[in-house]
């Protein structure tokens, strides 16, 4: 298998927030509903605009290859296409900039046409050479993108067949490629390859071939888009413009979209304790449940984090179905694996963290630990925080002291990476924003030599080992029924050793006026797409 590409922590924040698959860092930055000028336009105007409120931040880079926030990937599913795109609930692939799907998705070697006729947002043609382009940068182990990790262990090459098609070659058949190369967003070679063409990208320049171009950019406030009048593919914009308004503070992001004077017609990231307000006063809520959880991370490298009785007690210590009744008012589910019950690889773990504070004390005991003091350091992201009481009373009541750090995720995260002293990290994450399979989500986490097995200081472990050879095993599989026995393996290996773990897995909640938008589906990842949608 291909070596795996480590980020650097300063990459890290600034292409991913990935400490939600963006959730975090976003939602770690003030709010800002941007200049009066552009904010505050689409209350009961124009039926051309549709006013849309994004709960994250939208100054992390736009860059496809290296992005992980779900703002900049929400407006980069409008902007961009990949050979092959996923319906945004659904995950159905279908031929996006190429002109069909494979024929034989266990072939080695899969060809594809370009669409004809295809142009990007300046008026160029798209080429064989853009295709050529985006995967030499995804390829690219000096590049180290966000993206390498989702194609480097089986795509061997792109190659160009001729001037109007190219050909993936594998290194084994890989089925799961087809949905995977919507992750890889077709970008033009005569603007980002020029110099600083990248630096460009991460600082919002897009330039695709989609149904919608950008048209304006303000970080921390908003961004614009514009129904592309050259598109001609598929999924044709039926709204003519639109402005997305970064908000992150959950009382603003409420105003904005509720009342008399709402300026905005959908907003996603909808604060649980405002449901039924939003419901009462004439919108449509509904919720997608997903991958969406808040995990708990240990430093292994720290006494008594280095046991794994000591773990598992933690997590068997936690009050999880009080934390979704008095936290997440209900919208949750106790995490019985790493992958959330309506993924299609689910299988309950053999290692299930049921409410159990008399067995914590056992293994508490048996590891020979007493008088334990946690220092729980938290990404401040609002639910996350609303969650934080509960494990510190859980665990209070076995008799462990518990202070709550909340804090800012870029300085937690600067914290871990001078190797300052911490202990155990609570945090959010997505990984569905990127897709389903779960060689894609456990690889988001579970990379060796990367950030997040660099912070738990456990990759170099003997059972971490183990997990890293079952998932390239698994990966490389082509009998399904053993491919799946396989992740199940390491899921298990994963379960028990509880070093990166979920707690609860949540619904993420969008909110819509259908008298002036019709046709939204709600996401279980962070973000919103209107693709299908339009203005009433």
């Amino acid at each position: 298998m291909s070596a795996p590409v480590p980020f650097s922590r300063r990459d890290f924040l600034r292409y991913s927030g990935t400490v939600s698959a963006a959730a975090a860092v976003s939602a770690a930055l003030s709010a800002c509903s941007g200049p009066a000028s552009t904010s505050s336009t689409g209350s009961s105007g124009s039926k051309d605009l549709v006013t849309a409120v994004i709960g994250y931040g939208n100054d992390q880079t736009w860059d496809p290859t290296m992005t992980a926030s779900a703002f900049a990937m929400a407006g980069n599913n409008h902007i961009y296409e990949g050979l092959v795109d996923t319906d945004p609930i659904t995950r159905e692939p279908y031929p996006a900039l190429a002109t069909a799907l494979p024929a034989d998705k266990s072939a080695t070697t899969w060809k594809f046409t370009l669409r004809q006729g295809a142009k990007w947002h300046d008026g160029q043609p798209v080429t064989v050479d853009d295709v050529l382009f985006t995967f030499d940068r995804i390829l690219d182990t000096k590049a180290q993108t966000l993206t390498y990790n989702f194609f480097a262990a089986w795509l061997k090459e792109v190659r160009k067949v001729d001037d109007t098609s190219v050909e993936l070659v594998f290194k084994f058949p890989f089925p799961d490629a087809l949905p995977r190369l919507t992750i890889a967003k077709i970008m033009p070679k005569h603007v980002f390859g020029q110099p600083g063409g990248w630096d460009a990208a991460k600082n919002g320049k897009a330039v695709g071939s989609g149904p919608y171009k950008m048209v304006q950019h303000n970080p921390k406030s908003n961004t614009m888009f514009e129904a592309f009048a050259d598109y001609n593919g598929q999924r044709k914009a039926a709204i003519k413009k639109m402005n997305w308004l970064s908000i992150v503070d959950a009382a603003a992001r409420v105003a904005k979209i509720s009342g008399g004077s709402a300026e905005a017609q959908i907003s996603d990231n909808v604060p649980y304790a405002n449901i039924d307000q939003l419901r009462k006063s004439g919108l449509t809520v509904e919720g997608g449940k997903g991958m969406n959880h808040m995990f708990l991370m240990f430093n292994t490298a720290k006494k008594p984090f280095d046991d794994i009785r000591v773990r598992q007690a933690l997590f068997y210590a936690i009050d999880t179905q009080k934390m979704i009744e008095v936290a997440l008012k209900g919208h949750g589910t106790p995490a019985t694996s790493f992958l959330n019950e309506q993924n299609p690889s689910y299988a309950r773990a053999k290692t299930v963290y049921s409410y159990d504070p008399e067995k914590a004390k056992s293994l508490l005991k048996a590891a020979g630990v007493t008088n334990l003091t946690i220092n729980l350091m938290a990404v401040n992201v609002s639910w996350i925080a609303d969650c934080l009481p509960t494990i510190a009373n859980s665990w209070n009541a076995i008799g462990i002291k518990t202070t709550l750090a909340p804090q800012d995720t870029s300085a937690l995260f600067t914290k871990m990476d001078q190797s300052q002293d911490y202990q155990v990290v609570a945090a959010a994450s997505n990984p569905n924003q990127f897709g389903l399979d779960a060689d894609l989500i456990l690889r988001y986490n579970f990379t060796p030599g990367g950030n997040w097995m660099k912070y738990t200081k456990w990759d170099s472990s003997a059972d971490a080992k183990k997990v890293f050879a079952k998932m390239d095993e698994a990966t490389a599989e082509p009998d399904q029924q053993k491919k799946l026995q396989l992740t199940h393996d390491y899921i298990d290996i994963i379960a028990e050793q509880a070093v990166l773990y979920p707690v609860v897995h949540t619904e993420l909640m969008t909110a819509w006026n259908t008298k002036k938008l019709t046709g939204v589906r709600p996401q279980a990842y962070p973000g919103i797409n209107l693709l299908q949608a339009k203005r009433v």
